[in-house]
């Protein structure tokens, strides 16, 4: 049996499950590499299987480092609204013999891991001012508009 292609892979996947978009399963597999890539540098050890919650930590970062305040925007386009979402991509590369996995992996672990609002909108609201009625970039002690 000849191995399946990332490219066929994908038409095969998107084609039986239409929830996300072709670009998301893309990112994906560039979250999982940067993922690997975090672990080498901070454990310095060789790459070893991924668990699901690891995932989800590269899939954060990754994704604020490449769409910074889109990033809500761009994921929701793609079909991307939880971290369940994402554990049901991981399963269908799974299921296409895309990525693997261990006896110990479940779609569970993909479940409410990260609220998407906590992890991609907060890190880019402006900080709250300790004295609304005094305009920014004015210190605390300015006079009050009237």
């Amino acid at each position: 049996m000849q191995k399946i292609g990332f490219a066929e892979a994908l038409d095969s996947i998107v084609a039986s499950d239409p929830r996300y978009q072709r670009d998301a399963y893309v990112f994906l597999r560039d979250a999982l590499d940067y993922t690997t890539k975090q672990q080498k540098k901070t454990k310095g050890a060789s790459v070893r299987h991924v668990a699901g919650p690891e995932l989800l930590g590269g899939v954060r970062q990754y994704a604020l480092k490449e769409f910074g305040p889109m990033v809500v925007t761009v994921l929701s386009y793609w079909g991307i609204r939880s971290t369940e979402d994402i554990g049901h991509m991981v399963f269908n590369l799974i299921g296409a013999g895309i990525f693997g996995k261990t006896e110990e992996d479940s779609i569970e672990d993909f479940k409410n891991v990260f609220d998407f609002h906590e992890a991609f909108v907060k890190p880019f609201e402006p900080e709250k001012r300790s004295h609304p009625d005094v305009p920014l970039g004015l210190p605390a002690s300015a006079p009050k508009l009237s």
